[in-house]
Protein backbone atom coordinates (compact mmCIF):
# COMPACT_ATOMS: atom_id res chain seq x y z
CA UNK A 1 0.00 0.00 0.00
CA UNK A 2 1.46 2.93 -1.10
CA UNK A 3 2.68 6.41 1.44
CA UNK A 4 2.08 9.58 -0.16
CA UNK A 5 3.54 12.59 1.43
CA UNK A 6 2.23 16.44 0.33
CA UNK A 7 4.95 19.01 1.23
CA UNK A 8 4.14 22.13 1.17
CA UNK A 9 7.18 24.49 0.74
CA UNK A 10 6.06 28.42 1.32
CA UNK A 11 8.96 31.19 0.93
CA UNK A 12 8.99 35.00 -0.02
CA UNK A 13 9.57 36.61 -3.60
CA UNK A 14 9.64 33.33 -5.45
CA UNK A 15 12.03 31.63 -3.70
CA UNK A 16 9.92 28.07 -3.80
CA UNK A 17 9.62 28.26 -7.24
CA UNK A 18 13.41 28.75 -7.26
CA UNK A 19 13.80 26.20 -4.85
CA UNK A 20 12.04 23.92 -7.32
CA UNK A 21 13.73 25.02 -10.43
CA UNK A 22 17.60 24.36 -8.54
CA UNK A 23 16.28 20.83 -7.15
CA UNK A 24 15.09 19.97 -11.37
CA UNK A 25 18.42 21.94 -13.24
CA UNK A 26 20.55 19.99 -10.39
CA UNK A 27 19.08 16.52 -10.83
CA UNK A 28 18.33 16.07 -7.11
CA UNK A 29 14.79 15.73 -8.09
CA UNK A 30 15.21 13.35 -10.97
CA UNK A 31 17.38 11.35 -8.80
CA UNK A 32 14.75 10.58 -6.32
CA UNK A 33 12.51 9.94 -8.74
CA UNK A 34 14.77 6.80 -9.45
CA UNK A 35 15.00 5.56 -5.95
CA UNK A 36 14.10 2.41 -5.25
CA UNK A 37 10.61 2.68 -4.33
CA UNK A 38 10.02 5.81 -5.63
CA UNK A 39 6.18 6.10 -7.34
CA UNK A 40 5.80 9.89 -7.71
CA UNK A 41 7.47 13.10 -7.12
CA UNK A 42 5.89 16.03 -8.74
CA UNK A 43 5.87 19.96 -7.71
CA UNK A 44 3.05 21.93 -8.67
CA UNK A 45 2.69 26.16 -7.72
CA UNK A 46 -0.60 26.69 -5.51
CA UNK A 47 -3.24 28.93 -7.35
CA UNK A 48 -4.28 30.76 -4.21
CA UNK A 49 -0.91 31.44 -3.15
CA UNK A 50 2.14 31.74 -5.31
CA UNK A 51 4.48 31.62 -2.66
CA UNK A 52 3.81 27.85 -2.09
CA UNK A 53 4.70 24.93 -3.69
CA UNK A 54 3.45 21.62 -3.48
CA UNK A 55 5.19 18.92 -3.86
CA UNK A 56 3.28 14.90 -3.94
CA UNK A 57 5.76 12.77 -3.15
CA UNK A 58 4.74 8.91 -3.24
CA UNK A 59 6.67 5.82 -2.07
CA UNK A 60 5.59 2.16 -2.42
CA UNK A 61 5.80 1.98 1.61
CA UNK A 62 7.20 3.27 4.75
CA UNK A 63 10.83 1.11 4.10
CA UNK A 64 11.28 2.77 0.85
CA UNK A 65 10.80 6.40 2.17
CA UNK A 66 13.01 5.51 4.73
CA UNK A 67 15.68 4.33 3.17
CA UNK A 68 14.76 7.82 0.87
CA UNK A 69 15.64 9.71 3.73
CA UNK A 70 19.00 8.22 4.79
CA UNK A 71 20.41 9.00 1.35
CA UNK A 72 22.84 11.89 1.17
CA UNK A 73 20.95 13.68 -1.38
CA UNK A 74 18.71 14.64 2.12
CA UNK A 75 21.29 17.14 3.23
CA UNK A 76 21.45 18.08 -0.34
CA UNK A 77 17.69 18.85 -0.34
CA UNK A 78 18.10 20.32 3.47
CA UNK A 79 20.56 22.85 2.70
CA UNK A 80 19.08 23.77 -0.76
CA UNK A 81 15.50 24.53 1.75
CA UNK A 82 17.47 26.60 4.12
CA UNK A 83 19.40 28.40 1.16
CA UNK A 84 15.86 29.48 0.09
CA UNK A 85 14.55 30.56 3.78
CA UNK A 86 11.34 27.81 2.82
CA UNK A 87 8.69 27.15 6.11
CA UNK A 88 7.26 23.68 5.80
CA UNK A 89 3.94 22.00 6.88
CA UNK A 90 3.62 18.12 5.79
CA UNK A 91 0.56 15.92 5.36
CA UNK A 92 0.66 12.41 5.21
CA UNK A 93 -1.64 9.65 3.29
CA UNK A 94 -2.04 5.74 2.74
CA UNK A 95 -3.86 4.66 -0.39
CA UNK A 96 -7.29 3.72 0.10
CA UNK A 97 -9.27 0.87 -1.21
CA UNK A 98 -11.06 1.80 -4.00
CA UNK A 99 -14.90 3.04 -4.04
CA UNK A 100 -17.19 2.41 -6.71
CA UNK A 101 -19.63 4.89 -5.36
CA UNK A 102 -16.85 7.32 -6.83
CA UNK A 103 -16.89 6.64 -9.77
CA UNK A 104 -20.11 8.78 -10.35
CA UNK A 105 -18.16 12.04 -9.23
CA UNK A 106 -15.31 11.03 -11.95
CA UNK A 107 -15.16 11.96 -15.61
CA UNK A 108 -12.09 10.20 -17.21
Amino acid sequence: MSLTVNLYYTGENGSALAFVREMEESGIARAIREEEGNEKYDYFQSVRDPETVLLIDQWRDQTALDAHHATPMMQQLAALRDKYNLHMRVERYRDAEENPADEAFLRR
